[in-house]
């Protein structure tokens, strides 16, 4: 019975490893960081503006990501 639950969780592993590694393929933005965000105008977070390349506030970027338009 062991059996298939063994396999499933072999799969699930694989598909997570699969998935790091292909968000960590991707590009990453790169150079400064605007001050205010190109959606909303709000002002980035100094915190954020130091990981580099941002161009909106975490809100808007969340809705970017999933595609909504506001």
């Amino acid at each position: 019975m062991g059996d298939w639950l063994d396999h499933a969780k072999a799969i699930e592993e694989l598909e997570r490893e699969r998935c790091i590694q292909a968000q960590l393929a991707r590009p990453r933005p790169s150079g400064p960081s605007r001050s205010h965000c190109l959606d909303c105008d709000d002002e980035i977070p100094a915190s954020r503006q130091a990981l580099g390349g941002k161009t909106r506030c975490v809100p808007c970027q969340s809705f970017f990501e999933k595609g909504v338009h506001r």
